[in-house]
């Protein structure tokens, strides 16, 4: 589990984008959702980010080991 503190939203969904394989969500209802290429989870992201004043808390299952280290590299980078 990755708990992130998104401040670029563009650059992430970027990474997101470009994982190999499910990059889920934990929302606080506990269910996971897959945000790899969703388009319309992605969209709502966005207004959330935008709401926040371009801030979005997320906690993130990464089951894949390189996708995790790709997004983990991302955000030591984006800090």
């Amino acid at each position: 589990m990755l708990k992130l503190n998104i401040l670029n939203m563009k650059n992430f969904l970027d990474t997101v984008n470009a994982c190999t394989g499910k990059v889920n969500m934990l929302c606080p209802d506990g269910k996971k959702q897959n945000i790899n290429g969703e388009e319309k989870i992605q969209g709502g992201l966005w207004r959330q980010y935008f709401q926040n004043k371009n801030c979005l808390r997320l906690v993130l299952e990464i089951p894949n080991p390189t996708d995790y280290m790709n997004i983990v590299s991302y955000y030591a980078g984006d800090c």
